[in-house]
């Protein structure tokens, strides 16, 4: 025991017989102790190598068939948004799965070499700020999102450190343009920025918590009320007129006046929702929703409902239009003057401001403003698509009454008058439009009535008979018997009405013998175009137009054309004394 004598052969004593036995025995003690501690840790390994043992012995036998785990980087986040179709089935908006190049600035080894590489590869990089998101200290940084299948090959095979994929999807829209403001678009990260889109994000979550793959999640398609093959029509003839007539703008609608179902919508200019940047364009505002007008002599029909209604006028009542209307410094006359007694029919399709006016003194200034209400042409629509409210007269006076009447001093969008002329011929029944499927049943039952079905059927006659007879000529289609009523409304710039700026609207419905669609067309500032003699009012621009229109959808929606005529009731009508 060297370690037990050295002390004393230091000192030059010699241990005694006892302490020597007594440092064998310590010794022996000690030995004892480290055996028991080097059982105890063997058996500490022999237990984990049984347990490990075990543990493959089980998944030889037994083996599991887990879920596929993707790396966190080329996993993706949301799941698939449901696709968008018409109301056909047709596509207007899924989702493709497309990857994305992203960097752990960390793990790039020569950031001078990765620069000129992914620059040399994909030339729409800037060199500057790639270089800030390669020499950064953060874990991840995009370097392109939603690249094609041959970028990623290219940068795949330049084997750069830290350079990853991620899977992502890509919103598309099959047919571009067509109904751009109804669907609206996303961002890259596929969130809703506008119309259906947006509603659709703000409806509820779309990407629920689930354990099951992305892939494996579907959502039911959205169906719109849409019609593909009625907005491309609407879209061609739209395109059309606003070329011919070198209008600055255009829009349609068309309505299904029974349900509320808006079947097409377009507002030109348009915009792709492939490439969103698009839509930031001033000139590409959604003017049928978005945009308040003050829309002209359309607006008289309103007015002659409300008299009907309030009992104040007939179909045989008159109106001395001979001399224009003065109240203080305004001055209310007939753009082609009759300079004489009109009756009712003749107020309508002659468009008399003068009549009009003099019709909505009669009812009263609290009853138009309370008939304005009803019809909702006072408060923001509650659609699935975000729009403007009414701009409304500062009070109701004499003159806001007057003007109001023939269409000046109310602003409203498209979307609001057709809403309100569907009413006008479906019996007087207030339906909220719709840009989802609907039944026209369950639509009715949630409905307001408005005015009375005998006010909708005088309505009825005058629209068809000022078709045949008035203003609206132009959009006679043999066999449908359209009836509508025309406007022609000076812009307001600045404050001011600008007389050579107009704002063109038809507000007609068709088929005249059982009233079933509204058709709005607006045209903004249309300049004179060959065989409009010069003129520019609505009759030569925004009625052809949609004659047009119905020409080409009334066989697409089902509708036949009748050989009887309606017309003949209405003339009947304005003849009796």
């Amino acid at each position: 025991m060297r370690h037990f004598k050295e002390p004393y052969r230091a000192a030059g004593v010699k241990p005694t017989a006892k302490e020597t036995l007594a440092n064998v025995a310590a010794d022996d003690a000690m030995r004892r102790r480290m055996a028991a501690r080097s059982r105890i840790v063997m058996g500490v390994f022999m237990l984990c190598f049984a347990v490990i043992a075990v543990r493959v012995g089980f998944v030889t036998l037994w083996p599991a068939d887990p879920p596929e785990v993707r790396p966190h980087a080329e996993r993706p986040d949301k799941y698939p948004r449901p696709d968008i179709v018409d109301r056909n089935g047709v596509v207007l908006a899924t989702e493709i799965r497309i990857s994305s190049i992203f960097v752990d600035p960390r793990k790039v080894i020569d950031v001078d070499e990765a620069i000129e590489l992914l620059t040399g590869n994909l030339p729409e990089l800037d060199a500057r700020d790639l270089r800030k998101k390669l020499t950064s200290k953060r874990a991840f940084a995009w370097i392109k999102r939603e690249v094609t299948p041959r970028e990623r090959i290219r940068v795949h095979n330049l084997g750069i450190p830290g350079i990853g994929f991620r899977e992502e999807t890509l919103r598309v829209y099959p047919n571009g343009r067509a109904a751009a403001h109804v669907i609206g678009h996303v961002d890259v990260d596929s969130r809703g920025l506008a119309g259906i889109e947006k509603y659709l994000d703000g409806r509820g979550s779309l990407y629920v918590a689930s354990l099951a793959e992305p892939e494996t999640v579907t959502s039911a398609p959205v169906a719109l009320s849409l019609d593909l093959r009625v907005q491309h029509a609407l879209h061609d003839e739209l395109s059309v007129a606003m070329d011919r007539f070198q209008a600055i703008g255009a829009g349609g609608i068309v309505l299904d006046s029974r349900s509320g179902e808006i079947v097409a919508l377009a507002s030109l200019p348009d915009y792709n929702p492939n490439d969103p940047k698009t839509s930031l364009d001033e000139a590409a505002l959604n003017r049928l929703i978005a945009g308040v007008y003050e829309l002209g002599s359309t607006f008289k029909a309103i007015t002659f409902a409300m008299a009907f209604d309030e009992g104040v006028a007939t179909l045989q009542s008159t109106y001395d239009a001979t001399q224009p209307i003065r109240v203080g410094s305004f001055r209310i006359s007939d753009y082609h003057a009759k300079r004489r007694v009109l009756t009712v029919p003749e107020v309508f399709i002659y468009s008399s401001n003068i009549g009009t006016a003099k019709m909505a003194l009669d009812v009263g200034l609290e009853k138009h403003e309370a008939f304005l209400t009803k019809l909702g042409l006072t408060r923001r629509l509650n659609t699935e698509l975000p729009g403007r409210a009414p701009l409304l007269p500062p009070q109701w006076n004499k003159v806001a009454s007057m003007t109001i009447g023939f269409g000046h001093g109310i602003s409203v969008t498209p979307l609001h008058l057709a809403t309100a002329g569907a009413a006008l011929i479906n019996g007087g029944h207030l339906i909220t439009p719709t840009f989802l499927i609907r039944d026209a049943s369950v639509a009715m039952a949630q409905s307001e009535q408005v005015i009375s079905p005998e006010t909708s059927a005088l309505m009825r006659h005058l629209m068809v008979l000022n078709v045949s007879e008035g203003t609206a000529k132009k959009a006679g289609v043999k066999g449908y018997f359209v009836g509508g009523k025309t406007g022609s409304a000076e812009k307001v710039i600045n404050g001011r009405y600008a007389k050579n700026k107009l704002l063109t609207s038809f507000l007609g419905m068709f088929p005249g013998n059982d009233p079933r669609y509204v058709v709005l067309i607006m045209l903004d500032e249309p300049k004179p175009a060959e065989g409009t003699h010069g003129y520019k009012t609505a009759g030569w621009n925004a009625v052809p137009t949609a004659g047009n229109v119905i020409r080409r959808i009334a066989p697409i929606l089902g509708l036949s054309p009748v050989p009887e005529d309606p017309t003949e009731g209405a003339r009947q009508a304005s003849a009796d004394p």
